[in-house]
C-alpha cells in the first residue's frame, strides 16, 4: 500500500513531479509514434509526398481511436483513485474489470470501421488516387490491430491510479524503441524485409503498440495490488460503467473533438494540398508539444481525485496551483523550442512543396500553446473535482465553437486572394486566448462550490 500512502501524504509539488515526469515522458513518447512514421515516410525515394498527403488524412482517426481509449482511462483513472481514496477495494475491482470490458467494446467497433469504412472516409478528403490508395493501406492496418493502443490506453491508466506511473512509461518506450526500430526494415526493406512503403509505417506502428500493450497488462496484474484481478469483474456493471463515462465522456469528446477539427480543418485546406500536408505535419509537432501537457494533466487528476476522496482541502489547493504553475513553464519550453528550431523540424519531415507552408504554421500557431496548456491542465482539475461539464464546453470552444468557424471565415480571404495562407493559421491562438478566459471563471466556481465548502 506504499503508493496509496505516498498519494496521501507526500506534498503535493514533489509528488506532481515524481509522477508527472514518467507520465509526460509517456505522452511525448506516445506523440512520437506518428512524427516517426512521417519522418521515415518522408523520405521514401518514390511517393513521399502523395504518402505524407496520406498520413495527414489518416491522422484523425488515429486520434479518435487513442480518444475513445484514453477517454476511458480517464473514467476509470479518476474513478479508481477516488474509491481507493475511499478504501473501497471491492468496487475498484470492479471498476478495473469494467474499463477492460469496454476496451473489447471499442475494439470491435475500430474492427469493423477499418474492414468497412476506411475508403470512404479517405475519399472525402483528397481525389488523388495514389493519395486514397496509401491512405487506405495504412488506415486499415491501424484499425484491424488496434488492440494494441486501447488496451494499451487502458492498462496505462490503471497503473498510473495507483500512482506507478513509472511503469506506464516504460512500457511506452519499449512501444517506441520497437516502432523507431521497424520503421526503416519494414518502409524501405531492409533485410529479408521487403519493401512496403506505407504499409511498413502502419505495420510498425501497430507492432510497437501490441508490444505496450502486452507488458503493461504484465505490469498491472503483478503490481496493482490494491484491488483484485478476476474475469468475474469484468461483468458489465451500470453503475459503475455510467461513472466511469461520467468522468471520462467529457475527455472522449474533448480528444474526439481534436479528430473533427483536424478533419474539417483538412476540408478547409482541400484547395491547396501543400498548405493541408503543412497543417498535418505541423499538428503533429504541436501534439508532441501539447501532449507534455497531457502527461502533467493525468498527473494532475488523479492527485487532486484522491485528495477530493479524502476531502483534503489543502491538498486540492495545493494540485491545483502547482499543475498550474508547471504546466505553464512546459509550455514556454515549447514555444522556445518550435519558434526557434522551425527550419529543423521541416528538414527532418523532407517537407518538400510543403516547407515554407509548414514553417509559417509553427510560427504563427506555437504562440497558441501557452494558453491551449493552461486549458488542459483545467481540463485535468475540472475532471478530478466531478467538473465533467466544464471541461467539455472548455473543448468545444477550443476545437469546434470558435476555431472551425473562425478558418473557414479566414479561408475565403486566402480563397480570394486578398491574404496570405497565414491568417488561416492566427485561428488558433485568438481561439486559445478566450477559451482560457472562459476556463480561468468556470475555475473560480468549481474552488467556491467543490473545495471552498470542504472541512
Amino acid at each position: 500500500m506504499a503508493e496509496s500512502n505516498k498519494m496521501k501524504d507526500m506534498p503535493v509539488n514533489k509528488l506532481m513531479i515524481q509522477m508527472g515526469i514518467p507520465m509526460i515522458l509517456s505522452m511525448a513518447l506516445q506523440a512520437v509514434y506518428n512524427i516517426v512514421d512521417s519522418a521515415f515516410v518522408g523520405n521514401m525515394k518514390v511517393g513521399s509526398e502523395a504518402a505524407l498527403n496520406a498520413l495527414t488524412l489518416v491522422f484523425p482517426v488515429q486520434m479518435l481511436m487513442v480518444a475513445v481509449g484514453i477517454g476511458t482511462g480517464v473514467g476509470t483513472n479518476a474513478l479508481l483513485a477516488r474509491t481507493l481514496g475511499q478504501g473501497n477495494r471491492k468496487k475498484a475491482a470492479k471498476v478495473a474489470g469494467n474499463s477492460l470490458f469496454l476496451g473489447v467494446i471499442i475494439y470491435v467497433i475500430c474492427l469493423l470501421f477499418g474492414i468497412f469504412g476506411v475508403r470512404a472516409y479517405i475519399s472525402s478528403q483528397t481525389v488523388d488516387v495514389e493519395v486514397l490508395e496509401m491512405g487506405v493501406s495504412y488506415l486499415r492496418i491501424c484499425c484491424v490491430i488496434s488492440f494494441g493502443i486501447i488496451f494499451f490506453s487502458l492498462f496505462e491508466k490503471l497503473l498510473q491510479a495507483t500512482g506507478r506511473s513509472l511503469y506506464s512509461t516504460i512500457g511506452q518506450v519499449v512501444g517506441a524503441v520497437v516502432n523507431i526500430i521497424l520503421d526503416p526494415i519494414m518502409i524501405y526493406g531492409i533485410g529479408p524485409c521487403p519493401e512496403m512503403g506505407v504499409k511498413g509505417a502502419a505495420y510498425a506502428t501497430v507492432i510497437g503498440q501490441v508490444a505496450s500493450a502486452v507488458l503493461l497488462f504484465i505490469f498491472h496484474m503483478k503490481l496493482n495490488k490494491e484491488f483484485k484481478h478476476d474475469v468475474k469483474y469484468m461483468k458489465p456493471e451500470t453503475g459503475i460503467i455510467k461513472e466511469i463515462y461520467a468522468i471520462g465522456l467529457p475527455a472522449i469528446i474533448a480528444q474526439a473533438l481534436m479528430s473533427i477539427m483536424v478533419y474539417v480543418m483538412n476540408l478547409i485546406l482541400k484547395f491547396n494540398p501543400s498548405a493541408q500536408t503543412a497543417y498535418g505535419l505541423f499538428y503533429k509537432v504541436q501534439q508532441f508539444v501539447l501532449f507534455l501537457a497531457f502527461g502533467l494533466r493525468d498527473a494532475i487528476t488523479p492527485i487532486l481525485a484522491f485528495a477530493y476522496g479524502m476531502r483534503d482541502k489543502k491538498r486540492i489547493q495545493d494540485g491545483i496551483k502547482y499543475g498550474l504553475i508547471y504546466t505553464i513553464a512546459l509550455m514556454i519550453l515549447g514555444i522556445a523550442i518550435t519558434e526557434i528550431f522551425p527550419g529543423a523540424f521541416a528538414t527532418l519531415f523532407n517537407a518538400g512543396q510543403s516547407r515554407e507552408y509548414f514553417i509559417g504554421a509553427m510560427r504563427v500557431i506555437s504562440v497558441s500553446f501557452l494558453f491551449a496548456g493552461i486549458n488542459v491542465a483545467y481540463q485535468g482539475i475540472y475532471q478530478a473535482l466531478d467538473g465533467g461539464m466544464e471541461s467539455l464546453v472548455i473543448s468545444l470552444l477550443r476545437q469546434l465553437i470558435i476555431i472551425l468557424p473562425l478558418a473557414g471565415i479566414f479561408s475565403l480571404f486566402v480563397r480570394n486572394g486578398q491574404m496570405g495562407i497565414s491568417l488561416i493559421w492566427w485561428a488558433f491562438p485568438v481561439t486559445e486566448i478566450i477559451s482560457c478566459f472562459a476556463g480561468y471563471l468556470f475555475l473560480k466556481k468549481i474552488r467556491k462550490n467543490r473545495v471552498d465548502v470542504l472541512n
